[in-house]
């Protein structure tokens, strides 16, 4: 197998890049949609470039009968403007079909019909199964008239202790629920991500979870992890930094020292450019990180 090259710009993410296999696709719909196509069933993914999470792809997008599917997976706190991200995604989702076609002409072009899907997977306490609105952010949201703007988001909790029932409906669903979850439970004994995510693939291939995937894509699931959760991290760092701006100097210093750890953690598999880019910090911030 052909190995990852590690200062490529990464993209893709552990759950885009098993999830895009076209029959888990149709059975994870399936499962969360209570729908019962075929796994044969045409679809093609269409997913676009750093639309909805810059830098690396948590969403897929795909079209199956005639119906768009924006599927997200998220792991970090549930962000409250993922509708209005929606709506511009979908946006460019259209421009994409009207390219070649006239808008301005009388008759009606046909369009395929938005879903809207989130999958949660952190590690707060969330419902089962709840709703997103953009009209949770109009300003003026007690009369809404009849003739404005509505996306809904489904969001459900996939964390593998917190939703079996829906995990259970699809195997593909559930073994990477469990796979997470394990690396997570390692993590935090070997406090060291790449030994757990080891350990966890070791586990999985015993008990035929994620096979044949993680044994033949361990390699490109290491760093995709080590880079997705290193930047989860980093980016929880600079949300911390934030709260704590008010506080004394030394408690400031000692995140400081975190983010230089990620930023060195970060430098195994992507170029300095692209880790400024991502933490949005100067180069020459991620240069001086990298020399001490």
């Amino acid at each position: 197998m052909e190995e990852p090259n590690p200062n490529r710009e990464y993209k893709d993410s552990l759950f885009s890049m098993y999830m895009s296999d076209p029959k888990r696709l149709i059975e994870v719909y399936n499962a969360v949609q209570g729908t019962n196509y075929s796994l044969d069933t045409p679809i093609e993914i269409n997913t676009l470039d750093g639309v909805l999470f810059k830098n690396r792809m948590n969403d897929i997008s795909f079209t199956l009968d005639g119906k768009f599917i924006i599927l997200i997976e998220h792991q970090s706190s549930i962000n409250e403007n993922m509708p209005v991200r929606m709506l511009l995604y979908l946006g460019r989702l259209y421009e994409k079909i009207l390219e070649k076609k006239n808008v301005y002409r009388k008759k009606r072009i046909p369009l395929p019909m938005p879903e809207f899907i989130v999958l949660y997977n952190g590690r707060d306490k969330y419902p089962k199964e709840s709703f997103l609105k953009l009209s949770d952010s109009f300003i003026d949201k007690k009369n809404l008239p009849v003739n404005t703007a509505e996306l809904i988001v489904k969001v459900l909790n996939i964390r593998y202790k917190e939703n079996q029932e829906l995990l259970r409906k699809s195997k593909a669903l559930y073994d990477y629920s469990f796979f997470i979850e394990l690396v997570q439970e390692y993590l935090e004994k070997e406090n060291e991500l790449k030994e757990a995510i080891h350990k966890a693939a070791v586990e999985c291939e015993k008990r035929e979870i994620m096979q044949p995937f993680l044994r033949e894509h361990i390699s490109e699931v290491e760093n995709m992890l080590n880079v997705e959760w290193s930047l989860e991290d980093a980016l929880e760092i600079g949300r911390e930094e934030a709260r704590e701006e008010g506080l004394k100097e030394g408690l400031k210093e000692g995140r400081k020292e975190e983010r230089r750890k990620m930023i060195q953690s970060l430098s195994e598999f992507l170029p300095v450019e692209q880790i400024a880019k991502m933490l949005k910090i100067p180069v020459d911030e991620v240069n001086l990180s990298l020399e001490r």
